[in-house]
């Protein structure tokens, strides 16, 4: 171990397809979320290290100056290095529990649990799509569900409908991303979820987190946590003003058991929140088992793939996964699914040919375009922006998003130019 030393590393792009609800939904702003680098770290003492980068969702990517500074060292020269980026870290984490003989979380800290809460992760989509969603989620395991709350769909009226086929101890993270835009809207209208929803568990950013003052009324007025993203607003103002009940953090190995430190010392639960493929779900597990406050359950959106990239599923049981024991992240990686999935470096997906029409009861229609990962609006094709300014109603009952898909014809070919330059088109 004192002489292993790093002597080359594989870089390969691969692209694993969503599932079908997903491929029909998520790709309006994130089709760029099948795109994954797998770097495979071999050393000169024959053991081999993996870790992944989310190409489009990452706090790091892997630069080749990076891969260069580990040429030639040792693995445990790096390992709380967050510079490295994700998947180069993942890998040296792995390297150094294979060499150690350890599964990571021995070197992480004390073990503090054997099996770790995880939860389902859904982007917005129709009411009976969330309920095939869920419905999947329960056959799998899973006691919880992180919901993306959205604007253009009538939220409180889909959790009324999915609140009656789950347990009554299966349990809803509702995300809102800050579209409730202020306390105003805020406090009734999850007063009133809170009233209609007991399996609501948790609120996550109802509105913008800055606004230190209306987050704060919302936790008086509301009978649920209040979940907010670690850092904003600044970890002293948080704690000194109260402005949530407790954390979502993410980020590189260091950064995160720097983060949980802190949330311990106040006695603040909070969940990881890490995505990518079953990669990156062991490392979020090796670091849950870890981290004592860790209770919330973990988000790691690696069921919306059709593949995990592990030869073995990482099973949940009544919404508890267990801990790999092997050393290193104590996973296979399934290479015969890496060259199928296998795609040139660079490569970007298109979005689809789609239109998407925001309609509300009164007749009133919007249309947007599709996004393309990475740009300002996130993906939306301006949809996004549009909302979270508050240019349109907050959260109006029986407000729905349609897709509106290309059908040939030079009617749809003039909207979908207009769309692309002046959304949005209202109708």
């Amino acid at each position: 171990m004192r002489n292993l030393v790093i002597k080359d590393v594989e870089r390969t792009w691969v692209s694993i397809p969503f599932k079908p609800r997903h491929a029909k939904n998520l790709v309006r702003g994130h089709s760029g979320w099948t795109i994954f680098e797998i770097l495979r770290l071999r050393t000169d003492a024959e053991i081999v290290g993996y870790g992944e980068t989310m190409i489009h969702y990452t706090w790091g990517k892997v630069t080749q100056e990076q891969i260069d500074r580990v040429i030639g060292r040792s693995p445990f020269e790096f390992l709380w290095d967050d510079s490295l980026g994700a998947g180069l870290q993942m890998a040296i984490w792995d390297l150094a529990g294979k060499a150690a003989g350890v599964p990571c979380y021995r070197l992480f800290g004390p073990k503090v649990r054997d099996w770790c809460p995880v939860s389902w992760w859904v982007n917005d989509m129709p009411t009976e799509d969330w309920v095939e969603e869920i419905q999947e989620a329960l056959s799998l395991g899973y006691m919880s569900a992180k919901l993306k709350a959205r604007p253009w769909r009538d939220f409180a009226e889909a959790m009324h409908t999915l609140k009656d086929i789950v347990p009554s101890d299966f349990r809803f993270d509702a995300d809102f991303n800050a579209f409730l835009v202020n306390a105003g809207y805020a406090v009734p209208y999850l007063t009133d979820l809170a009233n209609d929803v007991s399996s609501i568990a948790i609120f996550e950013t109802p509105i913008p987190q800055w606004d230190v003052e209306g987050n704060l009324l919302i936790r008086n007025k509301v009978s649920r946590p209040i979940a907010m993203h670690y850092g904003s607003p600044p970890i002293q103002t948080a704690v000194r003003e109260g402005v949530c009940d407790g954390f979502v953090i993410s980020g590189g190995v260091s950064r995160i058991k720097e983060q949980a430190v802190l949330a311990a010392q106040m006695n603040k639960p909070f969940w990881l929140q890490m995505v990518g493929t079953g990669l990156t779900v062991s490392l979020m597990l090796h670091l849950a088992t870890a981290l004592t406050h860790a209770t919330w359950p973990a988000i790691t959106c690696h069921e919306i793939l059709i593949d995990d990239l592990l030869q073995d599923r990482l099973e949940v049981h009544n919404g508890f996964a267990h801990v790999p024991e092997s050393p290193g992240l104590g996973v296979d990686i399934d290479e015969e699914a890496m060259a199928r999935y296998q795609v040139e470096v660079g490569f970007a997906p298109s979005p689809p040919r789609n239109l998407y029409q925001v309609r509300w009861p009164n007749g009133d229609k919007l249309l947007f375009p599709p996004g393309t990962a990475g740009t300002p609006s996130d993906g939306e094709g301006g949809l996004r922006d549009e909302f979270a300014k508050g240019k349109w109603p907050v959260f109006h009952r029986g407000v729905c998003l349609e897709i509106i898909p290309d059908d040939g014809s030079a009617e749809w070919q003039n909207l979908y130019d207009r769309a692309r330059q002046e959304a949005p088109i209202r109708l």
